[in-house]
This record gives structure tokens, sequence and C-alpha cells, in this order.
């Protein structure tokens, strides 16, 4: 299932996650940490790999067209536990 939303958002919710989230999402999902963080926009493909993530220009950082959703489902269920609420716009 893909998702779109803008490049803010995603980083608005990679900031709200609390310390350690991107080694604990990595590590449930079986991904390196490299990985998690080019899904929410990093660019370290020599560490981490392509995470199935794809941006086009546009207003408020760009249009982010997301093919997998695991992480950053994963990522909206670690702030729920965490009692964060982020409500993506799209």
């Amino acid at each position: 299932m893909t998702k779109t939303i803008t490049f803010n958002e995603l980083r608005r919710l990679k900031d709200s996650l609390p310390d350690g989230s991107t080694h604990r999402i990595a590590d449930e999902l079986g991904v390196t940490v490299e990985t998690v963080r080019n899904y929410f926009g990093g660019q370290n493909y020599k560490a981490g790999t392509s995470c199935g993530i794809h941006i086009e220009p546009g207003p408020d950082g760009g249009i982010v067209v997301l093919d997998d959703t695991a992480i950053y489902d994963r990522a909206l269920e670690i702030l729920e536990e965490s009692g964060v609420s982020v409500t993506p716009e799209s």
C-alpha cells in the first residue's frame, strides 16, 4: 500500500520520535539503522539501502510517495505509545 505525504510532514514525524526510535524500528523490522534514516530523508546508500520513497519537488518540501509504509506505520505506533500526537495533514 502506498502513501503520499509532504517531505516536511515526514520530517516532522521523524523529529517527533523519542530518542532511540530509529534503532528500535531498524531492529524490529530487520533493516539497518541507515535504511531507516534514508526513509526519513537521509542519503547514505553505502551503509543503508533505498527504502521505496520517491520525492518530487513541490510545496512544503515536496511530495513524498512511500511505496512501503512499514517504517512510517511503526513510527506512528511508537509516537502513540509515547503519548505524542503528530497528525499528518494529507
